[in-house]
Order: structure tokens, then C-alpha cells, then sequence
């Protein structure tokens, strides 16, 4: 059983969270796709945990902020967080997330972070059977936030959802399950008061935060991924 979780986002109560909910049911390995940081107040203990836990990290786009020192351009929010976070973080944590994987593929089944085109920052919205590259029949991204599973017949993809910052209107942390080829969807409640404390102790301001009781993005968007 392997436990398939993303986007993170400095978010260590729902990591937590997610992880006793995957070991309760059997898994005992982990791959996350991506994003360990951003966005949430907590980055050096998520990375920590992930490393003591000997998880394998894929790298996304905010780990690659860090781990390039080319800052996020498309929004001056995130790139204060990121500036943030990179002072937060321990040389053993950017250590860390600079090993990540930029993919990995085991048979006819890939993960990545973005999607087939841009393993980093690819948004996968509309997902079609054009969307699977030549000998993949099982994709796995993260990215978007949004928990799916979209069934082609002969190809399957998945995005297991975002343990640490949920956009699809659902709040609960959100992760995937992968045994014998079967993928099972899983959402876990966690203490978001916990997680907006511990911003607020770290000075971050509120519209950083008021999204997460409502699994949206910091502006309240809520996103949906759908068949091309």
C-alpha cells in the first residue's frame, strides 16, 4: 500500500493528520507529490517529519523556489512567503528538498507534481486521454488542490488532493491510497485553529489563512478538474 499525498504547504497539523490516518489503514510507504512549503506557518517541521518519516518528495514548484533561488514571479504574496519560509527553513531541510525527484515512473504509471508537459508547473484542469503521455496508462499529479479521480477505460488519473491548503470546497486534508493498482480517495479532519495559530504566532496575516475552513484558495476561489 502506498500512501500518495501533495501540496503540503507548511501545513503540520494536517500533515500529521493525513500520515496517522494512512498508518491506520496499512501504509507504510509514502511518495508526496510535491510542495512541502508555502503558503502556511510551519515549513521546517513539515520537511523535518517527511525526512524522519522517509517519505519520497517530487519536486513542486514552491520547493523549487527554494531549492533554485528563482523566487515565484506571478504573485507577490507567494514570493513573500517564500522569502519567508527560506529564512525558516534549516540548511538540512533545502538539503533535503533539493533531492527531490523531478518525477518517477514505475512501469505504466507516472507521478509528477504539475503534469506530463511541465513536471513542476503544469496545471492539470481539463484532463483527456491526449493528457497521458505514450506508455503511461496511470497518472498521478498534484498541483491544483483538487482531490479526483477521472476514469478513461483503458487510463486512470489521479490527483490525490492537497493535504495542507484543499481548494475544492472541501476543508478536510485530503490524500490517496494506492494498492494493487486500485486507488482509494481519502479526506481526514484536522485542527485548523492549530494551523491558524501557529501563523498567527509567526505573523502572518489573515487573508493568508481564511481559506482553509473553507477548502479554498486564499482568495476564496474553489477549483474543479474536469474531463477534456
Amino acid at each position: 500500500m502506498l500512501g500518495l499525498i501533495s501540496d503540503i504547504h507548511a501545513n503540520l497539523a494536517a500533515l500529521e493528520a493525513v500520515l496517522a490516518d494512512a498508518k491506520s489503514k496499512g501504509v507504510t510507504e509514502f511518495v508526496c507529490l510535491g510542495d512541502v512549503i508555502g503558503y502556511n506557518g510551519q515549513p521546517e517541521e513539515c520537511v523535518q517529519l517527511l525526512k524522519a518519516e522517509g517519505v519520497r518528495n517530487i519536486l513542486g514548484n514552491h520547493d523549487s523556489y527554494v531549492t533554485s533561488g528563482q523566487n515565484c514571479e506571478r504573485s507577490k504574496v507567494v514570493a513573500g512567503i517564500i522569502d519567508k519560509h527560506q529564512a525558516e527553513l534549516s540548511s538540512d531541510s533545502v538539503a533535503w528538498l533539493s533531492r527531490s525527484m523531478d518525477s518517477i515512473q514505475d512501469g505504466t504509471t507516472l507521478f509528477v507534481h504539475g503534469g506530463p508537459q511541465d513536471h513542476v508547473d503544469e496545471y492539470l484542469y481539463k484532463v483527456g486521454i491526449d493528457t497521458f503521455p505514450k506508455g503511461v496508462t496511470q497518472l498521478f499529479a498534484g498541483h491544483t488542490h483538487v482531490q479526483c479521480i477521472l476514469d478513461f477505460g483503458t487510463h486512470v488519473f489521479c490527483n490525490p488532493g492537497s493535504v495542507g491548503q484543499p481548494r475544492d470546497g472541501d476543508p478536510r486534508a485530503a490524500y490517496a491510497i494506492l494498492s494493487d493498482g486500485q486507488i482509494a480517495l481519502h479526506r481526514v479532519v484536522y485542527d485548523i485553529d492549530r494551523t491558524i495559530r501557529a501563523m498567527k504566532e509567526r505573523g502572518y496575516e489573515e487573508f493568508m489563512y481564511r481559506g482553509l475552513a473553507k477548502g479554498a484558495q486564499i482568495n476564496g476561489r474553489i477549483d474543479e478538474i474536469v474531463k477534456a
